[in-house]
């Protein structure tokens, strides 16, 4: 493998092969896909898979990568937002909205972060925590500014460890949506549930009506 990228057809080439394996990784575990396999979905062979990645797990590696560069757009959802009134209820609920997105359309490759780094891999934990902190990050900020002025949720809670509970719940539900509902919380409730949680984190108030 030499990890070259042959111009305009190589690009394409090395595309198709992660857009494959992306699709794979949504219907079969991680440790079941072999460079074979992911050649054969791509119409070419496993030399052509070795011209731009080592092994499969170098390419699911990129995947965490595009998906944590796209991840930077989540600090919209939360920087310069107003947390008050009505205001404060969209801010809240767009968050949700955002979080829930983000994390459904990038489903297979998250489960694959969240596993490998569960596993100790520090590659994937960095990517994993950079990826979190793109909302955590300014939530804190957030919630720090509200305090200071004397709102927000106060005792003395980190704002850390609160903005990083936040988030890592609204993964986890969108992680487990059919568990849920067996559960009884249906999926229409979900979000007024989760826009009214967020918002009693960040502000210490439910919204408003």
């Amino acid at each position: 493998m030499d990890g070259r990228v042959a111009g305009r057809r190589g690009q394409a080439t090395r595309q198709k092969l992660l857009d494959c394996l992306g699709k794979m990784l949504s219907t079969s575990p991680y440790r079941d896909v072999r460079v074979i396999d992911v050649a054969r979905k791509a119409g070419t062979s496993p030399a052509t898979f070795y011209q731009y990645f080592p092994d499969v797990e170098a390419a699911v590696l990129e995947l965490a990568e595009v998906t944590l560069r796209e991840s930077a757009s989540l600090s919209e959802l939360v920087a310069g937002r107003s947390w008050t009134g009505k205001a404060g209820r969209q801010t809240a609920e767009e968050l949700v909205d955002g979080v829930l997105a983000f994390w459904r359309r990038h489903d297979a490759i998250l489960r694959v972060v969240d596993l490998a780094a569960s596993e100790g891999d520090r590659r994937f934990v960095r990517i994993r925590t950079r990826i979190q902190g793109a909302v955590v990050k300014p939530l804190a900020e957030t919630i720090d500014g509200l305090q200071a002025r004397g709102r927000g949720s106060g005792g003395g809670i980190s704002s850390a460890a609160l903005a990083g509970s936040l988030v890592t719940m609204l993964a986890a539900v969108s992680a487990q949506p059919k568990s849920l509902q067996s559960l009884g919380a249906k999926q229409t409730d979900l979000k007024p549930a989760l826009t009214t949680l967020v918002h009693l984190g960040v502000t210490g108030r439910k919204p408003a009506a």
